[in-house]
This record gives C-alpha cells, sequence and structure tokens, in this order.
C-alpha cells in the first residue's frame, strides 16, 4: 500500500527504538521510548497559498529528520510504523 500525504505534511519511517540500554539490560516494549528520528517516505505538494499556487518545499524524500516525541499521528500500514507530521512540525534534517 502506498500513503499519499496532503498539503504541507510528510510521511516518516521511524527508527527502530533501542532495545537494550548502553549497559546492556534488553528493554521491554512498555520501557522503549518512541524514537524521534526517521527517513522521509513520502512528500506532500506543499501548503496551498492565498493566491492559489503551492509553497515550496523544503524537504524531500530519503532525508534523515528529528522530530518531537509527542507529535504527528502514528499510522501503521503491512507491519511498518509511520509519523505523519507537517513540514514546520520538523525539527532538522540530520545530515552525514
Amino acid at each position: 500500500m502506498k500513503l499519499r500525504p496532503l498539503d504541507e505534511r510528510v510521511v516518516i519511517k521511524q527508527s527502530q527504538a533501542d532495545e537494550k540500554t548502553s549497559g546492556g539490560i534488553i528493554l521491554p516494549d512498555t520501557a522503549k521510548e518512541k524514537p524521534q528520528m526517521g527517513k522521509i517516505v513520502a512528500v506532500g505538494p506543499g501548503k496551498l497559498l492565498d493566491d492559489g499556487k503551492r509553497a515550496k518545499m523544503n524537504l524531500k524524500k530519503n532525508d534523515t529528520v528529528l522530530y518531537p516525541k509527542y507529535i504527528g499521528n502514528d499510522v501503521e500500514i503491512d507491519g511498518d510504523k509511520y509519523v505523519i507530521l507537517k513540514e514546520t512540525d520538523i525539527l532538522g534534517i540530520v545530515e552525514k
């Protein structure tokens, strides 16, 4: 299934949550923190402006980004976890 975001929204595939602590303790699912980093898999066409044109998106597919922990909408499609956010909710792009 393919998910296409609308307007200035992006779809992010969440990074995997840490399975162990730095000391080697295995974490149960209830103790794992929600990831705050992921890879953009789809980008909307941009915000619709008052003049009928679309604003240019600053993000693109395959960008790795940081986002706030408790924002956006979590969805699961075909067993993969995604977050749908507005472009303005993204904190930054991770550059390598």
